[in-house]
């Protein structure tokens, strides 16, 4: 080997080399010493050789994968290019039909006029017969009829992927590029409600039509395919006829269901079509009557068209279209059943979705949180959004029954001791025996919300858990789905603190995650109890994203034992938010929930939350909210008195933290305060800064003034809280510290007492130095004990308590500043 600038290496040095670099890319001097020490075949090789060698191969790794990642971005550039070029010739014929068409009308607009004096009877049934709807007769549904309609089923569906026979517009807020989902267009003026996708997945064509003909794996509203029958026809492909089920979204209205054909086929250019529609008046074949509880819908042609992509990959064009039967629901619910934009958001994107998660899957297996793959999460997700929909929907040949009404109609009951609904779930009489008499009761309600986001108000329930949710009813819950005894909720038993939220995944989108949540315990349990130390929450939570338009918002959840197993019981309940107007957005994209947001300006430019530059009017959405209990038989009368009034405090919690969330209330409600970050605040912030330095001499923050006046106040490591001057003081303001103290949030801050945090002797002090305070302008307080609003003990090293004084050197509130405070 000689000494030049350049060393030849042979295959088996090469080899070695290769060898260490696949168990360590950048091996220390230590280490590459070690390997000449170790392999005599490198001991003529320098170690700075092998330094430079190792150097040029992660160079060389490092762009053989920029160049791999570049072909990919090339290839689906080019796929990309080619759709939307396709895009561009539909539309060229769109245009071409529209000006034919606009000529032809003006013709006869023209001819029309011309006629106008012609009374003769010829003429006007003549000029009649143009607006009849003709009334086709039954279809043959024998084979060779079948096959007939399966012919004109793909040739309808093709004219709609790739033709004009629908007029295409693109919906709302979705922009095609490289990194976008595809091209996504909902119908404008045609029967019914359709929508369309194309886009690009790393799936071969087969692999893409076994997965979106089994409808229920991706679509979540899907509750059964059953197929009644298979026939070939003359060109390789199959005929099948199905019977679909949907659920109902909402307990408003009944569920769905369909009685289609669908052909499946090879075009001559490769390209596979799997094309669906209703058949429902049929002769001379198999037929489904109506079903109990359902609504027989229309599926008009639609279906996929799968093409494969050069490099690997397919090309898909997706297509619904329906008429879901909107006279069958309330009026105030037809919009859900009227709008293509939510078929897009549910059942074509959803498609589209699937199969690019896959895809993104086989592409990068890795392993998620707690130790789960993808796929088992996914199984997971399933499990919530099935489980979930069954309760909304109570099917009977679920074994779902219903119970007998109050005499108030705002909740139902429904019970289901089947032994499908209660595998796995273990309750357990007090003496720790296992129970063999258990069912699941479920309580549900449907509530209308006026002008309120939803994706606003499920991220509020989703952070803010103990703004609306029970303690005590949560660990009931937790402990059925365990092999330890229960009880029946009652008197308060303590509490939960702080939840803990712990990512499990996400879609490659991010519309959708799945997360533990665990509440952790704060103790104080009776003795006669026996309650989990933490509860464990599996939680799926989509459509948060405001800025997305009509989106469905849904907040599931199910307890879960800690070991978290694959096959643990699985008992849902959760909320599902349902815009009724989904073309427009009454919220600003950058609203938030807390004075934290208002203060600090990130990467996205986020505004104040008093800036409602975005409001464009008041929408409506349905809310659906459905809660499950697993208890035994003898406990039906108690458990089902408690699921009633939880459900209707829960409704009750929601109403008040929409009606504080609702952009126009905010300013139209004296009982509710000025949005934070607003004037109002940092005037607040400036009055309470003064009044500190007037009365006690010093000064409370950094800065005397300015913006940042408030978001000092804001971050101050103090717990600071102001109050009324009432005679049942209430709290108006609290920073960070304060509320973290509370256990509370902004909202829920104004049906906190001041005489609530303290204990007897607490609100003693008060009630006697309360009137130094008015006269002298402040007090000191010596370190003691106060509550938090969920009871929890708090201790502070002192207290400081200050009159706040306005421009007019009038009392506006009473402030308290609480040092050094911590959890006992």
């Amino acid at each position: 080997m000689d000494n030049g600038k350049y060393v030849r290496y042979t295959p088996e040095q090469v080899e070695a080399l290769e060898r260490l670099y696949h168990e360590c890319p950048k091996p220390s001097s230590l280490r590459r010493q070690q390997l000449i020490r170790e392999c005599p075949i490198l001991s003529n090789i320098e170690p700075k050789q092998i330094k430079v060698w190792f150097q040029n191969r992660r160079c060389r790794e490092k762009q053989r994968k920029e160049a791999s990642r570049l072909q990919a971005v090339n290839r689906k550039l080019t796929a990309m290019n080619k759709l939307l070029m396709e895009e561009n010739d539909r539309l060229q014929k769109q245009v071409s039909q529209l000006v034919y068409e606009n000529s032809y009308f003006r013709q006869q607009t023209q001819n029309a006029t011309l006629a106008t004096t012609d009374t003769s009877c010829e003429s006007v049934v003549t000029s009649g017969q143009h607006h009849l709807t003709p009334q086709h007769p039954p279809r043959d549904a024998s084979p060779a009829g079948l096959l007939s309609i399966a012919e004109e089923t793909l040739t309808e569906f093709l004219s709609k992927a790739t033709g004009t026979a629908v007029e295409w517009v693109q919906l709302p807020g979705m922009k095609p590029g490289p990194d976008s989902i595809g091209i996504i267009a909902i119908s404008h003026g045609c029967t019914g409600v359709a929508a369309r996708a194309c886009g690009l997945v790393g799936l071969e064509p087969s692999r893409v039509a076994e997965i979106l003909k089994d409808r229920p794996s991706w679509y979540r509203d899907c509750r059964a395919v059953d197929i009644a029958n298979v026939l070939s026809s003359g060109n390789g492909g199959t005929v099948e006829l199905l019977y679909m089920q949907l659920y109902a979204p909402t307990t408003l209205a009944p569920a769905r269901d369909f009685w289609l054909l669908r052909y499946t086929s090879v075009m001559e250019d490769g390209s596979l079509v799997v094309c669906e529609r209703s058949i429902n008046n049929t002769q001379n074949g198999p037929s489904m009557p109506p079903v109990p509880h359902f609504v027989r819908a229309e599926l008009l042609s639609s279906g996929y068209l799968i093409r494969p992509c050069e490099g690997g990959g397919s090309i898909i064009h997706i297509v619904d279209h329906m008429d879901l039967e909107p006279w069958s629901v309330p009026e105030v619910l037809r919009p859900l059943y009227e709008s293509s934009t939510l078929l897009a958001q549910r059942t074509t994107m959803a498609a589209l979705r699937h199969l690019r998660q896959l895809s993104q899957e086989v592409s990068q297996p890795n392993v998620t949180g707690w130790g789960r793959r993808p796929a088992a999460l996914r199984a997971l997700g399933q499990r919530l959004s099935k489980g979930f929909n069954e309760a909304v929907n109570g099917f009977m040949d679920d074994g779902w029954s219903m119970l007998e009404s109050d005499g108030v109609d705002d909740v139902t009951l429904l019970i289901n001791s089947s032994p499908a609904k209660m595998a796995g779930v273990n309750i357990s009489y007090a003496s720790g025996f296992p129970s063999m008499t258990s069912a699941v009761l479920c309580a549900k309600a449907s509530m209308l919300l006026q002008n309120v986001p939803p994706a606003i108000l499920l991220r509020f329930l989703r952070e803010h858990r103990s703004e609306w949710a029970d303690s005590s009813i949560e660990a009931y819950s937790a402990a059925a789905i365990k092999a330890s005894p229960c009880n029946m909720p009652g008197a308060r038993i303590g509490g939960f603190g702080s939840q803990v939220i712990l990512p499990l995944a996400h879609t490659i989108e991010h519309e959708e995650f799945m997360e533990v949540v665990k509440l952790e315990n704060m103790g104080h349990y009776r003795d006669d109890m026996i309650m989990p130390s933490d509860i464990f929450l599996l939680q799926l939570c989509n459509g948060v994203d405001e800025n997305a338009v009509g989106t469905c918002a849904e907040l599931i959840f199910a307890p879960i034992d800690a070991s978290f197993s694959d096959d643990a019981p699985i008992i849902p309940s959760g909320f599902r938010i349902i815009p009724l107007d989904p073309g427009t957005d009454a919220s600003s994209p950058n609203r938030t929930l807390d004075l934290a947001s208002a203060l600090d300006v990130g990467p996205t430019g986020n505004k104040a939350v008093g800036d409602n530059s975005g409001h464009s009017g008041s929408t409506k959405s349905v809310m659906t909210i459905a809660f499950q209990f697993a208890f035994e038989l003898h406990l039906q009368e108690n458990v089902a008195s408690m699921a009633r009034q939880y459900l209707r405090s829960i409704i009750a919690s929601v109403q008040r933290v929409a009606l504080a969330l609702s952009p126009t209330n905010l300013g139209c409600h004296a009982s509710l305060r000025p949005p934070p970050g607003s004037p109002e605040a940092h005037t607040l912030a400036r009055w309470i800064s003064q009044s500190y330095r007037s009365y006690l001499g010093v000064a409370l923050l950094k800065s005397e003034g300015g913006d940042s006046l408030l978001k000092d106040l804001w971050h101050h490591s103090d717990a600071i809280l102001c109050c009324s001057l009432r005679a049942a003081p209430v709290f108006t303001f609290a920073n960070q510290a304060g509320l973290d103290m509370l256990e509370t949030t902004l909202i829920a801050l104004q049906d906190i007492t001041l005489e609530k945090i303290f204990d007897d002797s607490g609100r003693k002090t008060l009630c006697s130095e309360f009137p130094q305070i008015m006269q002298q302008g402040f007090m000191c307080l010596q370190g003691g004990i106060c509550l938090s609003s969920m009871g929890r003990p708090v201790s502070y090293e002192r207290a400081v308590a200050w009159k706040v004084l306005n421009e007019e050197e009038n009392a506006h509130c009473i402030c308290f500043m609480f040092v050094n405070w911590s959890f006992v």
